[in-house]
């Protein structure tokens, strides 16, 4: 057989998301949140706001793990056909949204940890000159979420028409920290006003520490989401089930190993291995795989059964 006939035979192994719309519009909001994070550092310093300086200190890790989102998307797509990623590059997404989770993590470390601090030693605030910039903040977090947020849209009516709708994690971290900014600047803007018109100076405090709290438990949900992909977790255990059934009911067929999983946001991988008495090409089984959708790449091990066959046995019961 000629060397050239076997690219029909090969497995494609591209199943990187080319997001570039969602890149471009994660660009737009780095450059705005890069601009806000100065000014309400900056700013915070100067008034004495813990609120603020929170505000500022996500924005600056905000940019970095936006950087990743941006990084991610680059990297994949440059990487998408080196065959050194024996399943491609789309989980880079994935670990981008893993990375950018851990920030968020931090963030709220951080947050809470400085807050309860505000709380032992109270410090004064030039409330009038701290609102303004909130203000400007939280407009400024606003718009970077109406970018990403349209995006999303159409990026999750894009996802409906396809098989195996997944998520693109990777714009996901992104939209999180921006929420997480737009959070944190409307959290800031109560404490203020509430602290200027009641002399609560500890409800600056107070909302940071609501903020970490919020904060953690998205980080926490997208930490449990990208793990479960990047340590190749099972896809629905129904779906897998009715797969395992829809093969064992050809024949005398058993299913004697079956791996599920995803291999990029939109993409299933299947590895399975099966024993009968009347073994079939392993394209017959893919058949019946394909009629759960459309699963990106599968392997079929066919092994011949030993013995006699229960078909067989049953048959020969029957009076």
């Amino acid at each position: 057989m000629h060397i050239h006939s076997l690219h029909k035979w090969k497995h494609a192994h591209d199943f990187t998301i080319f997001n570039r719309l969602g890149e471009r519009k994660t660009k737009q909001v780095i450059a705005l949140t890069a601009s806000t994070m100065v000014i309400e550092i900056a700013a915070g310093l100067v008034y004495g706001s813990m609120a603020l300086l929170a505000d500022g200190w996500h924005m600056g890790t905000h940019v970095a793990a936006l950087g990743i989102t941006v990084f991610a998307y680059r990297y994949a797509r440059r990487h998408a056909d080196n065959p050194y990623y024996s399943f491609g590059t789309g989980k880079v997404s994935v670990i981008g949204g893993y990375a950018s989770a851990i920030a968020l993590a931090v963030v709220a470390l951080l947050m809470a940890v400085e807050s309860i601090l505000r709380l032992i030693s109270p410090q004064a605030i030039q409330f009038n000159e701290a609102i303004a910039v909130a203000f400007v903040g939280l407009g400024v977090n606003l718009v970077s979420a109406f970018i990403l947020h349209g995006h999303h849209q159409r990026d999750h009516e894009y996802r409906a028409n396809n098989a195996h709708p997944g998520h693109d994690h990777n714009l996901r971290a992104a939209y999180l920290h921006v929420l997480a900014d737009t959070l944190t600047s409307m959290l800031a803007i109560i404490a203020l006003l509430t602290g200027k018109a009641f002399g609560w100076i500890w409800m600056d405090a107070t909302m940071g520490i609501v903020g970490a709290v919020v904060i953690s438990r998205w980080s926490y949900g997208l930490l449990r989401d990208t793990a479960e992909i990047l340590l190749d977790g099972a896809v629905d255990p129904e779906t897998v089930s009715a797969i395992r059934s829809a093969i064992e009911s050809d024949a005398d067929t058993r299913v004697a190993d079956l791996h599920v999983w995803q291999v990029g946001p939109d993409h299933v991988a299947a590895i399975i291995s099966v024993v009968t008495h009347y073994p079939r090409s392993p394209k017959h089984y893919k058949e019946i795989v394909s009629r759960f959708g459309d699963i990106s790449h599968v392997t079929v091990e066919v092994n011949q059964a030993q013995g006699e066959s229960c078909l067989l046995t049953q048959s020969m019961r029957v009076p």
